[in-house]
């Protein structure tokens, strides 16, 4: 990366014109339509490779959507179009994309904070410091495992993972197993467990899928809802702002496992919510005391903005941003947000769009500084 400079209190401070951080679907993305606009940049990866944090999850994870619709602009996912594609294959797909298009991917490198510098902003890094003129994050807004506070106080002996933490059934103690948390994850690692241990699952089901994910109703449906989630559930509609709402502070429906296999598979399932401990044990809301070896946090993510200097976030708690372009902050972009523009903003295949969109606005301030000079 071209320009060293002097920064007071620091050894060196690199210079760019733009910087991107993190290497998932949503720096790629973005990193693909800059280098079409020909404009400097880097992308910033804490991982050792690209696609990790999809090679970290549970082992039998497929995605929700088929290869169809998983693919990055300029290269489409392999596979068959209606393959559905593993966690390793997104991971690898993501790391060969990088490769295919030569981005500046810089591994191994984990950014501590970002704050305001002049008309720049500066990045501070485990490895140093760069100056950029823009930044856009694209970390994703769901990276911050989130388990209930109380759960430090059960028992020691019950073993606990985050669903972040889950890979298969042989991490489990002999015994019964509680799934905290009935979004699709938590329904696919219920019926999975339930093969070798006795397993109860706890909370709301909030919809289910009303066809097979995989089967023939599927090459109907899913065409239309991809439509609905890129053009009709966007935030100019009444009704995708109200999803916006419940997408960013609700679970999702069931997908691929719903509550008739769990039945079938002898899950157990209560809909009350497991919200406190008595005596080292979970306690549901109505007072139910449970006594499992085990407990999977199915219970989600938090968005996290902690290492951002400066306000970005309005009252819930999401940054405020237009197309990606962040409210009072020239130059601070957020690409691949739950629900940025449109549902599809979060799906693999749905971010090119609004790194399309980011992407051109970078350019437009790189051409106005030229137009100065």
């Amino acid at each position: 990366m071209p320009g060293i400079r002097s920064v007071t209190g620091m050894t060196t401070t690199r210079d760019i014109d733009t910087l991107i951080i993190g290497a998932g679907q949503a720096g790629l993305a973005t990193a693909y339509h800059l280098a079409e606009r020909g404009v400097e940049f880097a992308v910033l990866e804490a991982d050792a490779r690209v696609g990790d944090i999809w090679r970290r999850r549970y082992d039998s994870l497929r995605l929700y959507s088929p290869a169809k619709y998983d693919s990055l602009p300029g290269w489409d996912m392999p596979g068959l179009a209606w393959s559905w594609p593993t966690k390793d294959d997104m991971a690898d797909y993501l790391e060969a994309y990088a490769q295919r298009f030569q981005l500046p991917v810089h591994t191994g490198v984990r950014v501590q904070r970002l704050q305001p510098s002049g008309d720049d902003y500066l990045v501070i890094t485990d490895s140093g410091s760069f100056a950029a003129r823009n930044v856009v994050v694209a970390t994703g807004g769901w990276r911050t495992p989130h388990i209930p506070t109380f759960a430090a106080e059960l028992d020691p002996g019950i073993r606990q993972l985050h669903s972040s933490r889950y890979r298969n059934p042989g991490q489990l103690l002999p015994g019964p197993v509680l799934v905290v948390g009935m979004s699709h994850s938590g329904a696919d690692i219920a019926l999975e467990v339930a093969a070798t241990h006795p397993t109860m699952a706890a909370g709301p089901i909030r919809g289910e899928l009303p066809f097979d994910i995989e089967g023939g109703a599927a090459r109907v449906m899913l065409p239309i809802m991809w439509f609905a989630a890129n053009h009709l559930l966007t935030e100019r509609t009444p009704m995708g702002r109200a999803l916006r709402t419940q997408v960013r502070t609700g679970g999702g429906p069931l997908l691929r496992v719903k509550s008739a296999h769990l039945a079938a598979a002898g899950v157990t399932h209560v809909g009350d919510k497991v919200v406190g401990v008595y005596g080292g044990l979970p306690v549901l809301a109505d007072d139910s005391v449970l006594e499992p070896r085990n407990i999977i946090w199915c219970t989600g993510f938090r968005n996290d903005t902690s290492w951002i200097d400066f306000p970005v976030c309005g009252p819930d708690g999401w940054p405020e941003q237009s197309h990606g372009a962040v409210d009072g902050h020239a130059g601070l972009y957020f690409v691949g947000l739950p629900f940025q523009y449109a549902f599809a903003s979060m799906l693999v295949g749905g971010v090119g769009r609004d790194a399309a969109e980011v992407a051109r606005r970078v350019a437009k301030r790189q051409v106005g500084t030229r137009s100065r000079a």
